[in-house]
């Protein structure tokens, strides 16, 4: 078949980068968490092979089948891969690894956190527990009273000046009370700092 544009072929042997693998009988390809590149990817790599343990290990199977474990940039990189270099799944993992290994080099630190705002397009609820999957990763562990004083530090005036009397509580506590902050302010029962300084 012509390749698009006389440059890409789509054929099925030039779109499959394994396409001599056949599945063992009675193999049932099994439901894969996506990894879009994001995290870390050797734990990605431990659910795949926990996952894909029908398969016996072999080779093949594991590295023809790893794409249905990827999304989005991921997905993207293993696509753009010259399968020739890979003889192993070990080969394969490896180059993996190393691409994505920049996740777990970058980790958050105390002054990020703080740079982390909330999208207008999330709820209080999505932010906060984002925002909290950020902590998780610092290194040294925060204690609860210091992670609370940096996430007020995240928020805008009208949720500062809400929750600033919270300190002491929980994170979940502090997530519960901003959603209720957030429902006045969208029944008007609670007037933004913004709003107030533009009619004063």
């Amino acid at each position: 078949m012509q390749g698009l544009g006389g440059q890409v072929s789509v054929a099925y042997k030039d779109l499959c980068l394994f396409p001599d693998v056949q599945l063992p009988v009675r193999f049932k390809i099994p439901k894969f968490d996506l990894y879009d590149g994001h995290g870390d990817p050797v734990v990605h790599l431990r659910g795949f092979c926990s996952k894909i343990r029908g398969s016996g290990g072999k080779n093949e199977l594991l590295m023809a089948y790893f794409s249905q474990s990827l999304s989005g940039p991921a997905l993207e990189w293993y696509t753009c891969q010259d399968n020739n270099r890979w003889y192993t799944w070990d080969d394969l993992a490896q180059a993996f690894a190393r691409h994505f290994q920049y996740n777990v080099e970058i980790v958050p630190d105390r002054l990020s956190l703080t740079k982390i705002e909330k999208k207008p397009s999330e709820s209080f609820r999505e932010y906060g527990f984002r925002w909290r999957e950020h902590v998780a990763r610092v290194n040294p562990p925060m204690e609860e009273d210091e992670m609370m004083e940096y996430f007020l530090q995240t928020l805008e005036p009208t949720y500062f000046g809400h929750l600033i009397s919270t300190i002491g509580k929980s994170f979940n506590e502090v997530v519960k009370i901003g959603e209720m902050v957030e429902e006045g302010l969208k029944s008007s029962n609670i007037m933004s700092y913004s709003a107030i300084k533009a009619t004063t």
